[in-house]
């Protein structure tokens, strides 16, 4: 039998359980459907992954009820510095420093490694007895109706839905099977990502050096541990790869500074290729986009998942009070509402990151003084500075619910 659901889910990363949740929690049906083998994610074994949480998403987290499993492994942002600088030479004397005390509600964020988080949703969706998960497969088809949109599944099996979401990440099939195109370029850059281990405490101190060829991140996790994400050039970067460990933090090492001691390797070494992809719409006929599969962007201020999580929280919205009010959740004007709260923001974000990359991944003597005098201004007039500080928390503009630890 063909199985129905409210609300069909292609993806199972992370944008897709927090929206199965609160989706769930409200009172609909969800079904997600997952191309990972069950659990594939979930091992005890640390692999360096992790995220930076914005304060507005640690709340989505709260009000979908994943945050208790979470705060334990949680670790607080409570300042962030970025500068300008070449290798081996320390950051330029213009720096912007954000102190989370100068917020009402610090800390700005939290770091959070990958399978604390994914643990903490698997067992949750287990837990929802609205909401079916099938791991191990993914949406090959989708057929959309007057009244619904039928999907057929890799293993063969057909689901029928009032709507269908793509959160099926930046080559997301279910957009190209609705007909939505996209706009993007590469940056010629790859993303090394690793875990560190170093002698000095951070202090809960998020780092963003901007250096000619890429930024390096260094983003504190618990313990005398930090990830770092470090955009490099993509020939330099395989050539970083191909390095054994030894020649990688000899490396690294004029990079990363002294400042917390010595340092070495804490896990493997990931890399992922670096470009900007945004879909050019976000809705199509019973169909919306979540995520990457609506904005891929440039890792330059830990943004990715936080823009995903705010999709999240608008459609949930969206969805919920249509339901309330009886209207047909995957009608095209119903859906279109989330993409009028969404795609102008997203967009102007993920250009502005764009552009920041552009501005700083270079040496150009011209440029150089321009930028670090812009930096220089920032932190020097305190309601520009805390207005930006806001942004990165993920509190500026006009929030759904799930972002304030309301459900909708």
């Amino acid at each position: 039998m063909m199985q129905k659901t409210d609300v069909l889910i292609a993806g199972g990363g992370l944008n897709g359980p927090a929206l199965a949740l609160a989706l769930a929690r409200a009172g609909l049906t969800v079904t997600v459907v997952d191309a990972s083998p069950p659990r594939a994610r979930t091992a005890d074994a640390f692999d360096g992954r992790a995220y930076a949480l914005a304060l507005a998403s640690q709340k989505l987290l709260g009000a979908i009820g994943v945050w208790p499993d979470l705060a334990a492994q949680a670790q607080p942002i409570m300042a962030v510095e970025a500068a300008d600088g070449r290798p081996g030479e320390g950051p330029a004397p213009f720096f912007l420093h954000f102190d989370a005390r100068e917020l009402d509600h610090p800390p700005l964020g939290y770091m959070l490694e990958d399978r604390f988080l994914y643990r903490a949703f698997l067992s949750a969706m287990e837990a929802s007895p609205r909401l079916t998960l099938i791991p191990g497969t993914a949406v090959t088809a989708q057929v959309s109706g007057p009244g619904s949109v039928i999907a057929t599944l890799s293993d063969g099996q057909q689901v029928e839905a009032r709507v269908l979401i793509g959160a099926d990440g930046r080559r997301s099939g279910t957009a190209e099977r609705a007909g939505i195109s996209r706009t993007g370029w590469g940056y010629g850059q790859t993303a090394v990502v690793a875990a560190i281990d170093h002698d000095l405490p951070h202090g809960g101190t998020a780092h963003q050096f901007f250096m000619p060829t890429g930024p390096l991140a260094i983003l504190p996790l618990p313990g005398n541990r930090s990830s770092i994400v470090w955009s490099e050039t993509d020939a330099n970067a395989r050539t970083l790869m191909s390095l054994p460990d030894a020649d990688f933090l000899a490396v690294l090492r004029p990079r990363f500074g002294d400042f917390l001691g010595q340092i070495a390797l804490a896990g493997p070494r990931f890399t992922y290729p670096l470009n900007l992809t945004l879909a050019n719409a976000y809705v199509a006929p019973r169909v919306a986009l979540v995520g990457d599969a609506a904005h891929g962007v440039h890792p330059i201020a830990g943004q990715g998942l936080n823009l995903g999580l705010r999709d999240v929280a608008a459609l949930a919205e969206v969805l919920i009070e249509a339901t309330r009010r009886g209207e047909d959740i995957g009608a095209i004007d119903v859906l279109e509402r989330y993409q009028g709260w969404r795609r102008f923001d997203a967009t102007a974000l993920a250009l502005g990151m764009d552009t920041v990359n552009r501005l700083f991944s270079n040496d150009d003597p011209l440029l150089r003084p321009v930028r670090d005098l812009g930096m220089g201004i920032v932190q020097a007039v305190g309601p520009l500075r805390r207005a930006f500080m806001r942004q990165a928390a993920g509190l500026s503009g006009p929030l759904p619910r799930l972002l304030t630890g309301q459900m909708p």
